[in-house]
């Protein structure tokens, strides 16, 4: 006769098994939840980087949809997704940076190597306003309408992938709040 207790390894091993095949199957495994979706963003909190004019809450609103990226010089993602954000720079679409908890030298010099795709962009030393904006790490990515809701958010690097079938839609004006 087989005792209860003995079963129970067996029973942690295929619930395991089962949250890691759930998992692998979502659509977006990188996409987080926001509890900001459909909401106003959270308020913008920056210095000054360098010579560059940090953006405000009323940039937010201008009545453009556009991108609010979170950066740092330290993150590999970052420069893997840095030529997407200048391709989509290049297209028009506004991007406000974030540059979260970096030295200003370091900063400075990845934009003057990669390009600066940031219409604007401002720096947060201590991560005040990635806190106040549910940021887990660094990259992360919102996409915020004209009246300066958040619509989407995206955690990781912008792949040409994520661009096409997540971002596309709501830059061209689609509303799908995620």
């Amino acid at each position: 006769m087989v005792k209860p207790l003995m079963l129970l390894p067996l029973i942690v091993v295929v619930g395991f098994v089962g949250a890691a095949y759930v998992g692998m199957q979502r659509e977006n495994p990188t996409q987080i939840p926001t509890a900001f979706a459909g909401k106003p963003a959270p308020p913008v909190q920056l210095e000054p980087l360098g010579d560059f004019k940090p953006f405000t809450d009323a940039d937010l609103k201008d009545g453009k949809v556009k991108l609010v990226n979170f950066w740092a010089s330290w993150c590999a993602p970052c420069r893997v997704e840095h030529p997407n954000l200048e391709a989509l720079s290049d297209e028009g679409i506004p991007i406000y940076g974030v540059n979260y908890k970096d030295k200003p030298a370091k900063a400075q010099g990845f934009l003057s190597e990669m390009g600066n795709p940031f219409a604007e962009l401002g720096a947060d030393p201590n991560g005040k306003m990635a806190l106040n904006w549910g940021v887990y790490g660094v990259p992360e990515t919102f996409v915020i309408d004209g009246a300066g809701k958040v619509l989407y958010r995206f955690a990781g690097p912008l792949t040409e992938r994520v661009i096409a079938s997540d971002l596309r839609p709501l830059l061209n004006g689609e509303t799908a709040e995620k």
